[in-house]
Order: structure tokens, then sequence, then C-alpha cells
């Protein structure tokens, strides 16, 4: 698997010197462009940061879009409108997961999807004034300059960072977190893990950081048909199954136990899985056969399952606020500054 990765690591390395040295150009946006993403392959919790960061800035009156891939949507079109800032205008399939969650949960901002992030964002200004974009899992985009690098490092995934893919989680180099703005450690309360990433990103870079460290809270569980909500600790005690289609189901796992559920059974399916009807059918039958209390998912995968599941069936869906141990207010600071 090392052998295997070395390739991968030469390619990232070459790409990245590439931009460096001006054989492969950055191009720049005439608005500020702030940069959410991670070194690693799987979950960080860029989603909840997106949305957390694309609230503090609406809250300041900024018009704010967000400029996201799409991974694995099934529209074809070279830009997607996924909402104008008042109306969703695509489905979870045609827009993709991440950025149908974040235009659900950001009403007021705008939300596009498109491989060329820089084009998508001369498309949109073409449109509509705006004063921020927000470029979700940007940080291997380097085509796109960006003002504000925000990178994420996994406080539970520190054997990730061993290595790159497939031997590690790693995209690039421990290196490449010099691009970054600041380093931001996520899950940061779950073991010492947190302390273990500083290290080595400290080792790789030959300087001492001070990382902001964040946790997401399950905050209250969502009815994904009927929209009702359960408070967080209303949860504790009662049973459940558990369905998701994320990179780092473990971490999902962690949450719901930190709520109090116990986890009967957890049905896994790949990362950005699109849901059948039949899926959703036999993960009911699953609950009924064990007698659990509750189907527990993700708000990502809610999107996708909504439609699918019966109004009469308990699936409710994890809503996970971040809470700063530390470097809230230095990341506030990095937001409120003014480039333009």
């Amino acid at each position: 698997m090392r052998l295997l990765s070395l390739p991968y690591e030469l390619a990232s390395r070459c790409r990245a010197a590439c931009y460096r040295g001006g054989l492969l150009r950055t191009n720049r946006l005439p608005v500020r462009v702030v940069s959410i993403g991670n070194l690693t392959v799987g979950g960080t919790g860029k989603t909840p940061m997106v949305i957390w960061t694309v609230q503090q800035l609406v809250e300041q009156g900024r018009r704010v879009a967000v400029l996201s891939r799409g991974y694995r949507r099934s529209s074809q079109e070279a830009h997607l409108l996924v909402s104008d800032g008042h109306h969703l205008l695509a489905n979870p399939l045609e827009a993709g997961d991440e950025p149908f969650l974040i235009a659900r949960r950001c009403p007021r901002a705008i939300v596009a999807v498109g491989r060329d992030r820089y084009e998508l964002g001369r498309w949109l200004l073409n449109r509509v004034p705006i004063d921020d974009m927000v470029l979700d899992d940007g940080f291997q985009h380097l085509s796109l300059w960006r003002d504000l690098n925000l990178l994420l490092m996994d406080a539970t995934d520190v054997e990730g960072l061993k290595g790159h893919f497939p031997f590690g989680r790693l995209r690039e180099p421990l290196t490449a977190a010099a691009r970054g703005s600041t380093l931001i450690i996520t899950r940061a309360s779950e073991g010492n893990g947190g302390q273990r990433v500083v290290r080595l990103v400290e080792e790789a870079l030959g300087h001492r950081i001070v990382p902001v460290e964040v946790d997401f809270v399950p905050e209250r569980l969502v009815n994904i048909r009927q929209g009702a909500e359960m408070d967080g600790t209303a949860a504790k005690g009662k049973t459940a199954v558990a369905v998701s289609a994320i990179g780092n189901p473990a971490s999902f796992e962690r949450v719901l136990r930190e709520m109090g559920l116990e986890i009967v059974q957890h049905v896994k399916f790949r990362d950005h899985h699109a849901y059948r009807a039949a899926e959703v059918e036999a993960a009911q039958r699953r609950a009924e056969a064990c007698g659990a209390d509750l189907i527990v998912t993700t708000e990502k995968d809610a999107c996708k399952l909504a439609e699918l599941v019966g109004l009469g069936h308990t699936w409710w869906a994890v809503r996970l606020e971040p809470r700063f141990k530390s470097g809230e207010a230095t990341l506030l600071a990095m937001l409120n500054e003014r480039f333009f």
C-alpha cells in the first residue's frame, strides 16, 4: 500500500510545485474568497464549518455565495444554481449532498456548484452582487486564489496523517499545511489526538502552531419528514439503528453514544451513496426486528432519505453545531477582516 501511494504523493507534489512556479495559473476573483478544506480524504467536519462560516458572514450583513464542486451530483451543467438566497432550485441528487445541505441550512446564501470554481465565481458575479465567496472543500483547488485559507484536521484521525492515500489518508504532504491561514483541529475533545496532530504539523513545517480547536456537538434530532425537533438530551437511554453514508462513520457512532443512544446496529454505505427505496425499507425492517426506538442518520444523508421515508416512520437526523474550545475570537477576527 505504501508503494501504491508513491505515485499519488508524487503527483500532488508536482501539481503544487507547478502552481508555485507559475507553470499553472492561479486566478483571482474581485471579491474576498474564504476557503474551507483539508489535507485528507474523508470527513473532517468541513460542512458544519462551512455552514458556521456562512452564518457568521451573513449575520454581518455580507452577501455570501458558496462555491462547491458538487461531488457525485447527477446534473451535467457546468454551472448549477442550487439556491439563489431565497429558494432552493435543485434537489440533493442534482446538486450533491453537501451543497444541498448548505443551501438548506443557510437560506440567505447563494449556493452554486461547478467543477471550475473560478469560472463558477465569475458566472455568479455576472448575475448577482456578492461580497464574499466561501469555497467548500477548496484546499486543493489551487487554480483559485483565496484570501483566507482555513485548514481542517481531525483529532480522531492521527494515523491517517502518516501516509498518502491509499496507505494513509493524505491528499498532499503535511508540508502543504503552510498554505493555510490557520489550522482548525476538529473533534478536538476526543482523546489527545489534537495535540498529536499539531505536533505532526509542527514537525513538517518547522515552527510552532497555535490552532483553533472545535467540537461538533449534537444539539438536537430533527424528524426527516415532518421537521419536528427533539432536544439532544431527550434521546438519552433510547435504542437506535444508525444509517449513514459518510466519510467517517466511526465519528457518527461516537456522536450518538455521546447523546446517550444505544446503537443496536449501524447500516453503513459508501460516502455519497444514492439511497434506494429497498434499502430504506430494509433498514426499517431491521429497526422493527430489534425493537429500536429510533432510526438515526446524519443531516447530509437525511437530505436524500427524506423522499424515501414514510410519514409514519421514526427517522431522525442529528444536527451538529460547532462548539469552540479555543480560537473562536481569532477566527471571527479573520472573518471580520476586509480585503476589498
